[in-house]
């Protein structure tokens, strides 16, 4: 499980928000809600543990993912805004890399990953020369391989046409009926079949 205990976020001398507190148990779904400027991203980094909250602490397990950042780590999958390819490698080589880096499933395909994601013509053409909808798809395709129970996602649908939202949708689906969790941001309305996506507030 994953807990928010009284977050409290200031960047440049301005209060974001604070006294945030959720919990979000396996085969939950949550929503971070806010305006332009609220902090959603600080969040997510915030629960990431890429930044420190200036109050309040992020617990996984019951316990402060600083004394479990190894256990953590291993569990999580963040993708943000920078969507962490390297763009002189093929949308497979960045697959295969981060294959290296996490655990994965026993079943991880890359090539599986890639056309689900529905970039199966474009497995072998360097980052840099595809599209920002397509680079988004390859960060995507990474949540195919994982093995991590908590998934942290920034504007997963951004770029995306609707067939692939359609697919993501599908993908958030059976990530939570396997037990995993899922919190996220989005401007797109999303929709998960027979789950209750729970709001968390930053108005």
């Amino acid at each position: 499980m994953l807990e928010a205990v009284g977050l409290e976020c200031v960047r440049g001398g301005r209060l974001l928000f604070s006294d945030i507190h959720f919990a979000l148990a396996p085969g939950e779904i949550r929503q971070i809600h806010g305006p332009n400027g609220a902090g959603k991203t600080s969040l997510l980094r915030i629960l990431c543990g890429l930044s420190l909250p200036e109050a309040g602490q992020v617990l996984w397990q019951g316990q402060p993912i600083a004394k479990t950042r190894a256990s953590y780590q291993a569990n999580l999958a963040y993708v943000g805004h920078a969507l962490g390819l390297k763009l002189d490698l093929t949308a497979r080589e960045n697959l295969a890399f981060a294959l290296s880096l996490h655990p994965s499933r026993l079943d991880a395909d890359p090539n599986e990953a890639l056309a689900r994601a529905g970039l199966a013509n474009a497995t072998n053409l360097l980052c840099r020369h595809l599209s920002a909808g397509q680079r988004r798809r390859v960060a995507i395709a990474r949540l195919y391989l994982t093995a991590a129970k908590l998934w942290i996602l920034d504007e997963p649908l951004s770029a995306i046409d609707a067939e692939g939202v359609a697919e993501i949708e599908r993908l958030l689906r059976n990530h939570l009926d396997e037990n995993g969790m899922v919190l996220l941001t989005s401007h797109q309305p999303i929709a998960v079949a027979g789950r209750t996506i729970e709001g968390v507030s930053l108005q």
